[in-house]
């Protein structure tokens, strides 16, 4: 039976979403498309215990009514939901008419028998209105068919927990699509696992989140107990959100993930902690939380107020950032330690909150301050900071009395809308935390006596100052040519880890100056140089032999894994070897190699788990499950056949063909739209007849109407030729032997891993030659060398002046 594939399921979620998209924007219809995948989800697992419940029955000799009589008994679901037969996938596809009202009472019948669910569905409507119309029956009828695509049962999935993470794509586009609201139930992945790697989360614990938003944190810190060797199922997760929806959605990804006993509960935390014990507010060993920037807050009916004993922050004037910080800190464990995402004004602003800033310190509860860089988040372009703190008294010996500053707003990959941490930033941040020292330019341990006399500032960059240094211009350099040995000495690092040597590109000049190598003549040869020099590719192939010696010794440990399905201790041993193994070429940093590494791992994880799962023949028959359904369902238009490593290893020869088809559909496409566009003044619709058009000449409306045929018959060639290649793609992956697919499973993650290598490789050297170059534009011309052009210009003038019998 063929697997359903993650990137299968996820382009069927993102396509669900697109039969709604337009109607409505991403922050309200994101609740259909959660509440349709959840009915499905929730009726398909109980179908399949009904179905065993049955068969057991009948093999006990039972008769068949009898066995029906148990499976509708609500008690024989401990372990799933009882779905009723109101909200029952059979009942619902076959709903014609009154949809929304029909969905409505699948999702109160499913929440009104299962007391867990309690408030989880009941504010997803159907019905609403949008603008002044509600969904029409036609919209919901596409949904549902939509949804009726695939079973979404366990034994369906290509890994065990693949609708989970399939949920959580489907909420990153939605904040994606959502934009600012999007910060309201997500906070980017990459910030989430750099503060849980700066928490680590042991089984045994109790781990909140206040403000849980889509419960991210809560699932990346039962993932890092996982691991790392824990038990993840010895850990219990709390949470709570203020808003209705948001809480729901939190509920529901639990429970896709398969964290039914997380805690997770509705209401204003700074107003009503719900989470209590013994009448007391419960203790956690881990909090962990993005909480809402600048909101206002009311002490009216307010609970627990002893938790705020540094001061109240104003009610009004946006400023209640420090009262999440109070509540946190309330409700540590004596071993206890946090985490939070804060804006920076919470660091320097005066009044009451920094009363409260004072007490926190001189309480000795602030560990570290880590500033990020700006539009990092979403709803927000601001640059924010972590805060980390512990329970008084919990800070290691060696820490008290300090704080660690690390000023991070450099560590960033710059996206099209939005920034983002990459691994080797993380990698950087938490060694820098873990190390708690001074690091020149990017972290320093400040004392509680230094703050006091800054009073009790907290401006990181006070602290640790990353401001690079101004660019140096050596006005000897720039009047009589050659590069100042101070300046390539700055530089030496940078060079002899790409193993350039200075004299390839650099001559002697005297004691303080080299001059560029004479032969050297433009610009342009200095990238030839370089990489045409000795050095350069010597230490490329040093790491490359690294690479390949270290691939060769751990890829049986990949090779196991179907046998030994021990996922994360093969990710400890690959990742901590992978370093080990490499960093000592000295090319790249620490923090990069291991960004290679955790980037890689991060991609290719899914497929790892559907190798311990389906082997390495299931792996390979998922990547040609994937291929065909993309091509089917994008119709071949936006999938990249000679990017797609299993298509170019396996059938190569056809991608000509299928590109040429594809290249022919799209060039009669435009010559039709040139025509019609130039016969009508401007551009004209697909649908207008040929008889609304009266501007078109007689040929004219013939050679379009010779267009629309070539098209139809090209885009019949084009899907004719798709049939094929599929043909083709299932004879070439049924000829494999079982040895083949695990060679070309291996050889497509050397690959990739490889190809991140060489992009960080590639990146180091382009600094290396860029950092000449500048050399280059500053002292190769001159201020003599522009004296002169100048006065043969003068003296050019002048003669012509001089002839023309002006002077």
């Amino acid at each position: 039976m063929k697997k359903l594939t993650l990137p299968q399921l996820e382009h069927h979620l993102f396509a669900a979403a697109d039969i709604l998209r337009g109607k409505m924007d991403a922050s309200e219809f994101k609740e259909y498309i959660f509440g349709m995948l959840f009915l499905k989800r929730c009726s398909d697992v109980f179908d399949e215990e009904y179905e065993r419940i049955i068969k057991t029955n009948l093999a006990k000799g039972r008769t068949q009514k009898q066995a029906v009589k148990r499976a509708e008994d609500p008690a024989r679901y401990a372990k799933s939901f009882f779905v009723p037969k109101a909200a029952r996938w059979e009942k619902i596809k076959h709903a014609h008419r009154s949809i929304g009202d029909e969905l409505n009472k699948a999702l109160s019948a499913l929440e009104h028998d299962n007391r867990s669910l309690e408030g989880v569905l009941g504010h997803i409507d159907f019905q609403r209105k949008v603008g002044k119309t509600k969904i029409p029956d036609r919209k919901l009828r596409d949904l549902i068919n939509h949804f009726n695509k695939y079973r979404l049962r366990n034994a369906d999935f290509e890994f065990p927990d693949l609708i989970g993470a399939a949920y959580e794509y489907l909420i990153g586009q939605f904040a994606d699509s959502a934009g600012k609201k999007g910060g309201e139930f997500y906070t980017p992945r990459d910030v989430v696992r750099l503060m849980v790697r700066i928490l680590k989360p042991q089984e045994g614990m109790r781990i909140y989140d206040p403000c849980a938003g889509s419960g991210g944190m809560l699932i990346h810190s039962k993932l890092y107990v996982e691991e790392h060797g824990g038990n993840p199922f010895n850990l219990r997760l709390y949470g709570q959100d203020n808003n209705g929806g948001v809480w729901s959605m939190c509920k529901m990804n639990m429970i896709l993930h398969g964290i039914a006993d997380a805690d997770i509960h509705n209401d204003d935390v700074l107003s009503s902690p719900l989470h209590i014990d013994g009448g007391e507010l419960m203790r956690f060993d881990r909090v962990i939380t993005n909480p809402p920037f600048s909101q206002n807050y009311s002490k009216d009916g307010m609970k627990f107020t002893e938790r705020f004993r540094y001061g109240f922050c104003p009610e009004t004037g946006k400023k209640g950032d420090l009262m999440f910080l109070q509540h946190m800190l309330a409700v540590l464990r004596t071993n206890g330690m946090m985490a939070t995402v804060m804006p920076h004004g919470v660091l320097f602003r005066g009044g009451a909150e920094k009363e409260i800033r004072k007490g926190i310190i001189k309480d000795d509860l602030l560990e570290a301050v880590i500033g990020f860089p700006p539009n990092l988040f979403y709803g927000t372009g601001i640059p924010a900071c972590v805060l980390v703190c512990r329970a008084k008294g919990a800070k290691p010996e060696e820490r008290k009395d300090k704080i660690l500053f690390i000023n991070a707003d450099a560590e960033f990959h710059a996206g099209r809308a939005q920034n983002y941490i990459r691994p080797e930033h993380i990698e950087k941040i938490t060694s820098a935390f873990d190390a708690f020292e001074d690091i020149p330019g990017y972290a320093a341990v400040v004392s509680r006596d230094d703050l006091k006399s800054n009073g009790w500032n907290l401006n990181i960059r006070r602290y640790a100052d990353n401001a690079p240094p101004p660019e140096p211009h050596d006005v000897r350099a720039h009047l009589l040519g050659g590069v100042p040995k101070a300046e390539v000495k700055a530089k030496k690092e940078l060079f002899a880890a790409h193993g350039l040597k200075i004299s390839t590109i650099l001559v002697e000049r005297d004691e303080d100056y080299y001059d560029f190598d004479p032969t050297l003549k433009e610009r342009g040869q200095i990238k030839q140089r370089i990489e045409a020099g000795k050095g350069i590719p010597q230490r490329e192939r040093k790491l490359k032999k690294a690479f390949d010696q270290w691939w060769e010794q751990h890829k049986q440990s990949l090779i196991d894994l179907p046998e030994t399905k021990n996922l994360m201790e093969v990710r400890t041993d690959l990742l901590e070897a992978f370093i080990s193994d490499i960093t000592p070429v000295g090319l790249l940093y620490r923090f990069k190699v291991a960004g290679v590494i955790a980037t890689w791992w991060n991609e290719k994880k899914f497929d790892l788990k559907t190798l311990i799962a389906q082997g390495f023949g299931g792996l390979v028959d998922g990547w040609v499950d994937t291929i065909e359904a993309a091509m089917e369902e994008t119709r071949g238009n936006h999938f990249d056949l000679a990017e797609d490593p299993l298509v170019t290893r396996l059938i190569p020869d056809y991608l000509d063909e299928l590109e040429q088809a594809r290249q022919d559909i799209l060039r009669l496409e435009q010559e039709k739209e040139a025509f019609e566009s130039g016969g009508n003044g401007d551009d004209a619709s697909d649908d207008t007849t040929e008889e609304e058009k009266p501007n078109y000449s007689k040929e004219l409306k013939a050679r379009i109407k010779e267009l629309k045929n070539e098209i139809k018959e090209a885009k019949k060639r084009g899907k004719e030729l798709q049939r094929k290649f599929i043909k083709r793609l299932h004879e070439a992956r049924e000829a494999l032997s079982d040895g083949e697919c695990r060679d070309l499973v291996l050889d497509i993650l050397n690959e990739k891993l490889a190809g991140h290598l060489d992009s960080y490789v590639t990146a180091h050297r382009q600094g290396v030659i860029a950092a000449v170059e500048n050399w280059w534009d500053k002292y190769r011309v001159t201020l003599r060398d522009i004296e002169g052009k100048r006065k043969k210009i003068a003296e050019k003038l002048t003669s012509y002046t001089d002839e023309l019998g002006y002077v």
